[in-house]
């Protein structure tokens, strides 16, 4: 990794997919906050506009890029521009994807393209992006990428299947990706997250927040920087021998 310029991740360049809200915003500005240089991708080029805007408070260079991370071509596009502006990558956060959520449904009456739609969004983009940067990384011997699963990839929510396949994938590709690339003093984790209160909480009903709630051990719901903060460990020297993990973020939920 680069030498530390200031702060935990100063110096360092650190790319975020679906950064324009929620836990991906979160996390750039704890990124941010801690001195890294940021790449941030997102399909919502307005929102996205407002994270970066926000993070140049802090960070030092901050590059917005609207990017659909289902496009391969638009993905090698994207991260050659980073290389270019803001050079090697160090950190790589795969934050982008989503349940069906509309289109969620009991899997007896659920329907093939929604399946190939959840696994593209929720798998495939980490597995892309991950491979941008993996052979640099790797030649370099040192980087950090972590993984977005989610606490249903284990606990088996209804309606989810396709969600929870989805995100139990990136579970096993963290797990290879971190055997592969121990040697080369690259570490992959992944993080799970249960009741956190995004944008997907916000179509919910009370109703449902309250029995959500009520199933947390600890007995609230999580913010987005519950979640940064995790993940901002898991990007720093502090996590050097910390690879091939999944870690819960859930309030006790699911305990291992």
């Amino acid at each position: 990794m680069a030498a530390v310029r200031s702060g935990g991740l100063g110096g360092r360049v650190a790319v975020i997919t679906g950064a324009a809200n929620g836990i991906g915003r979160a996390t750039a500005l704890r990124f941010a906050r801690d001195g890294a240089d940021l790449a941030l991708l997102d399909l919502e080029a307005g929102a996205l506009q407002a994270t970066a805007d926000a993070a140049a408070e802090n960070a030092g260079r901050v590059l917005p890029l609207a990017v659909d991370c289902t496009d391969g071509a638009a993905v090698a596009a994207a991260f050659a521009r980073i290389d270019d502006d803001l050079g090697a990558v160090d950190i790589l956060f795969n934050n982008v994807g989503q349940s069906a959520r509309e289109n969620a449904s009991e899997f007896w009456c659920s329907d093939e393209e929604t399946w190939r739609f959840v696994l593209e969004v929720s798998l495939m983009t980490c597995m892309r992006c991950s491979r941008r940067v993996v052979p640099a990384m790797r030649a370099r011997g040192s980087g950090r990428i972590i993984n977005m699963s989610t606490e249903s990839a284990f606990f088996g929510d209804v309606g989810l299947a396709d969600y929870a396949a989805a995100k139990m994938g990136v579970v096993g590709f963290t797990r290879s990706l971190a055997r592969e690339l121990a040697p080369h003093g690259v570490t992959v984790n992944a993080i799970c997250p249960g009741a956190i209160r995004t944008r997907a909480h916000d179509r919910l009903t009370p109703e449902v927040i309250d029995r959500i709630r009520a199933s947390v051990p600890m007995g609230f719901v999580g913010e987005p920087d519950d979640v940064a903060g995790v993940v901002a460990f898991l990007a720093g020297d502090d996590a050097r021998y910390i690879t091939g993990q999944s870690l819960l973020i859930d309030g006790g939920r699911w305990m291992i």
